[in-house]
């Protein structure tokens, strides 16, 4: 491997390295896409920069990559300069992780486990930049936006889904894709599509359209317990299309709330803004 000067960056000098060809590597060391593990490989290298550079200057930021599979985009995230832990339970694609580790010596963190299950161990600030596998992706995500303490250690969320998932994640109250993930993003963050992926950029091309959403925390509402917005969530959307009544009888005082803020309780889930359900939160956390 060559190495070659790339440009200044504001953490100091960014060495670029000429790696071979991501196919090359893949076909060396037999890789080739886990279905079970929800895995479909990225390789057009101006795509893979494109996506690094949604959360903006990485040079010398910390990263946390899940999945990173033969390490299509954890190459784009140490040309940006980034410090990365990637987090990837194949082991089959280690061998590959690690010769690009030696390429950038002290830049690339590799650990071996599933990362639901296993510990970053990065002190915050850190962003996430994930070509998350679908399999787990979902439940990541909820983690992430989850909890009573407030703002994250994460600076932002850089998160590759299928389309219709990331669309569920920026829907507005009333579209058809609104829903429990859009209230868990929205009510202390702001979420954004950043761009869709067509389905043959990738290797396999999955079945669907695939789209980068990205999230950076915002202030979170004075009064509200995190805890109950997801109780409320969830048994308002578990039946979206029963009226609140129906759907949140389970929830203690959740139609008195409803009341005391205002609110009809022959209105359905899907009606209520992101504001709406913070105010109910509010009530019942008092």
């Amino acid at each position: 491997m060559k190495l070659k000067g790339g440009p200044s960056t504001g953490s100091g000098r960014t060495v670029l390295i000429d790696l071979p060809p991501l196919r090359d590597v893949i076909a060396r060391h037999g890789l080739s896409a886990s279905k079970a593990l929800g895995q479909n490989f990225l390789f057009d290298a101006q795509l893979l920069d494109r996506i690094a550079a949604i959360p903006g200057d990485l040079a010398g930021s910390q990263v946390l990559e899940i999945g990173p599979g033969p390490g299509g985009l954890t190459r784009a995230l140490l040309r940006a300069g980034a410090q990365v832990t990637a987090i990837e339970m194949d082991r089959r694609c280690l061998p590959a992780l690690a010769e690009l580790s030696e390429a950038y010596p002290g830049k690339l963190r590799v650990i071996e486990g599933d990362a639901t299950k296993v510990a970053h161990g990065i002190e915050g600030p850190f962003h996430v930049v994930a070509n998350l596998p679908y399999n787990v992706g979902t439940a990541l995500f909820v983690g992430w936006l989850s909890g009573e303490a407030w703002p994250p250690q994460w600076a932002s969320l850089t998160l590759m889904f299928q389309l219709e998932v990331a669309q569920r994640i920026v829907a507005p109250a009333g579209n058809d894709a609104y829903g429990r993930l859009a209230v868990l993003a929205q009510w202390r963050s702001e979420a954004k599509l950043a761009m869709k992926v067509h389905r043959s950029a990738f290797t396999p091309p999955p079945k669907v359209m695939s789209a980068v959403v990205h999230l950076t925390p915002a202030a979170m509402p004075e009064g509200v317990s995190a805890r109950t917005l997801e109780r409320l969530t969830e048994a308002a959307f578990g039946q979206r299309r029963k009226m609140l009544r129906q759907s949140l009888k389970g929830v203690p005082g959740a139609l008195d709330a409803l009341a005391a803020v205002g609110i009809d309780e022959t209105r359905r889930a899907e009606t209520l803004s992101v504001g709406e359900f913070v105010s109910v939160a509010r009530v019942l956390t008092s």
